[in-house]
């Protein structure tokens, strides 16, 4: 015999249930699928790092003569038609440098025999066609570290418009291929989720050599971005005709 406290509870119990069961079986039936999408572009943004490093004897000699190697590549940038906002000063650094005495007492202190003075900056090209120019400008104002050339896209949204057209049809395909094959025909949409966006650059140069590009321009490839888009769409299904 139950306790007439015990048959409350169960029926409370089985009150909330039923509802949650109510709306499972009130679900339409439906097909969820994942499409995905792509479309390639040229990049319209290069960013190039450069920079002076300067040795001397003292602190104050590496740094006043990196001051003036600095001033005189910045010059060359504004010459080059470089505006003040495309260009940032991206590590300052003053280190001194250290004898290198291969079998010398280790417990002895190392000693110091100078200082090097660096100056970088990141600049943004947005004509990349003069990637190459500008390089062999910023070499030949005294720039002797130069380097890290990244090529991106500004407009990667917008220019993804193509590739959310490509990742539904992509959808609909599957979708289309999974209801034959089940015996059903789809229905509309029942919801429509995009999932996310990457850009995978397709070309990344880290040449940090300088004394080649003394001669001219050296050769640079922009390449292109591949922009990448998924979607979930679930679909509405009803039996075949």
């Amino acid at each position: 015999m139950i306790h007439r406290s015990a048959a409350v509870v169960v029926a409370a119990a089985l009150a909330l249930i039923t509802p949650a069961l109510a709306q499972q079986t009130d679900a339409p039936p439906s097909i969820s699928v994942t499409g995905e999408g792509t479309v390639s572009v040229p990049p319209d943004l290069a960013q190039i790092d450069a920079g002076v490093a300067s040795d001397a004897r003292t602190a104050r000699e590496a740094s006043e003569a990196n001051n003036t190697a600095m001033g005189k590549v910045i010059q060359a940038l504004k010459a080059a038609g470089i505006a003040d906002k495309d260009y940032q000063t991206s590590r300052l650094s003053l280190q001194p440098q250290y004898a290198n005495r291969p079998g010398s007492n280790v417990a002895s202190p190392p000693s110091v025999v100078g200082y090097r003075a660096s100056n970088r900056v990141s600049i943004k090209l947005r004509d990349i066609t003069k990637v190459a120019s500008v390089i062999d400008t910023l070499v030949a104002a005294g720039a002797n570290d130069v380097g890290n050339i990244n090529f991106t896209v500004t407009q990667a949204s917008k220019l993804l418009d193509d590739a959310r057209e490509k990742a539904v049809a992509d959808a609909r395909r599957k979708a289309e291929i999974y209801a034959k094959a089940a015996g059903v025909t789809l229905g509309a949409p029942l919801s429509i989720a995009e999932e996310g966006a990457a850009t995978v650059p397709m070309f990344r140069s880290k040449a940090m050599a300088v004394a080649p590009m003394a001669a001219g321009a050296p050769p640079v490839a922009q390449g292109e971005e591949t922009l990448s888009i998924s979607v979930s769409i679930s679909w509405a299904i009803k039996p075949a005709p």
